[in-house]
């Protein structure tokens, strides 16, 4: 039955054509973004996945620049700890110097007050964003085990946690000037003879200004003069010589907690680029795959308009059977 109130042909064939735009638009929308699911329209369960790993993934940058001060600060207490190695080394060479008979121990002394003094400015000058852990005065903190954050997780329940790593600062300071005796240089330190029962003597490196625990102890500095017997410089060159074996205990412990961060460091890239991969297979659109789409549906278009120009002409032939 032909109509002129109902064009069935033109209606199913604007039908078609909507829904060909509809297509259009979705897959138009595809390839502007870059994205299949962009809205939780779009897919919900994807889109609540995705939102939630992107914003970890914010989280685990934030992880890496905090690895990062954590970096520079190990770094520079490791740096000022081997700097200090070197020194202390010095100062053993020039105790062994003074040693030989017919040495002028003034003037050794005079190179050992240098090296001292320089051992003060390492310690001072190992400070990284107002953290010292080799230098501690009446302005700073007590030290002790120091936190770097260094991961962030989430459980498979949900429950998300910030992960630490630890340093016990308190084993590489080198000078304390309240406490002497919590400072491997300030502190006194006793040695023995291979029986293992006489003392060779009480001897601290450096004497600063309120650190009066080594003297109260008995313990001498390190310091030679006219009168110095052998027996006094083989008593410092063995208490020297523990000394730069704490150093060197200290420096290890450093670099090992220095390598950890590193890998931690490397480890969060990975992950976070992983993370990134697959956020993108769940919401990234394949372009080859909505261009070949995109081309099909603009041919559809063309040809559902060519329909429904067809289905409009019919209703007009109607008028040749009036005339």
């Amino acid at each position: 039955m032909t109509s002129i109130l109902t064009n069935s042909a033109a209606m199913a064939a604007l039908s078609t054509l909507r829904s060909i735009n509809d297509g259009m638009e979705t897959t138009q929308g595809r390839v502007s973004s870059g994205l299949r699911v962009e809205t939780a329209a779009d897919n919900a369960a994807y889109w609540s996945i995705a939102t939630t790993m992107k914003s970890d993934n914010k989280a685990l940058s934030t992880v890496q620049d905090a690895l990062g001060l954590g970096a520079a600060k190990t770094d520079t207490a490791y740096t000022g700890l081997e700097n200090s190695i070197n020194i202390v080394s010095e100062i053993k060479a020039k105790l062994v110097a003074s040693r030989e008979p017919g040495v002028d121990k003034l003037k050794i002394n005079k190179e050992l007050t240098e090296l001292k003094n320089q051992l003060v400015s390492t310690a001072q000058s190992a400070s990284f964003s107002g953290e010292n852990w080799l230098y501690r005065d009446a302005s700073t903190i007590a030290l002790g085990t120091r936190e770097m954050v260094g991961s962030f997780t989430r459980s498979a329940d949900g429950i998300v946690s910030v992960g630490t790593l630890e340093f016990d600062a308190s084993t590489s300071v080198l000078i304390d000037t309240e406490e002497a005796d919590n400072g491997a240089l300030t502190k006194g330190v006793e040695t023995f003879e291979a029986d293992g029962t006489t003392s060779r003597g009480v001897y601290y490196l450096l004497d600063v200004a309120a650190s009066t625990a080594a003297t109260a102890t008995g313990a001498a500095e390190v310091a030679l003069t006219a009168t110095t017997t052998d027996a006094e410089v083989e008593g410092m060159i063995s208490s020297v010589d523990a000394m730069l074996t704490q150093l060197t205990d200290s420096a290890a412990t450093l670099g090992a907690t220095n390598t950890r961060i590193s890998m931690q460091d490397d480890f969060m890239a990975d992950l976070m680029d992983v993370i990134d991969k697959g956020v993108g297979r769940l919401v990234d659109a394949d372009m080859n795959e909505e261009s070949t789409r995109l081309k099909a549906l603009q041919t559809q278009q063309q040809l559902g308009i060519q329909a429904l120009s067809i289905a409009n002409s019919n209703s007009e032939n109607i008028l040749s059977l009036f005339r």
